[in-house]
């Protein structure tokens, strides 16, 4: 039984509940500026796509840090080479979709 508890203890410990409060308010925030930004009409053009695209690189920073324990790890380099990875597939996301639209215009 003490072997068992060993084991347990030696495992990665998660967040407290401090931090997932505050990673909580702060994810509720990053959603709400630009709801409230493009609901209201506040700003146009690039001006609400920086807002936005500002928030949304925010909100990647706060889930990482504080709900999916990234620097918490043990080995840190299996986590920087799954957040490439993860970096990489959103990039080609990102941009093909936004290739597909700009540059579609068969339906127009």
């Amino acid at each position: 039984m003490a072997k068992l508890d060993a084991a347990h203890s030696s495992e990665e410990t998660h967040g407290s509940f401090k931090s997932y409060t505050i990673g909580f308010i702060l994810s509720i925030v990053f959603t709400v500026i630009p709801i409230a930004v493009v609901l209201n009409g506040w700003l146009e053009g690039k001006a609400s796509t920086i807002v936005l695209m500002v928030a949304a690189v925010l909100q990647l920073g706060v889930q990482l840090l504080f709900f999916m324990h990234l620097r918490e790890e043990k080995k840190p380099r299996y986590n920087l080479m799954s957040l490439l990875f993860g970096l990489v597939i959103l990039l080609v996301i990102v941009a093909g979709s936004m290739w597909i639209m700009m540059y579609n215009m068969v339906a127009v």
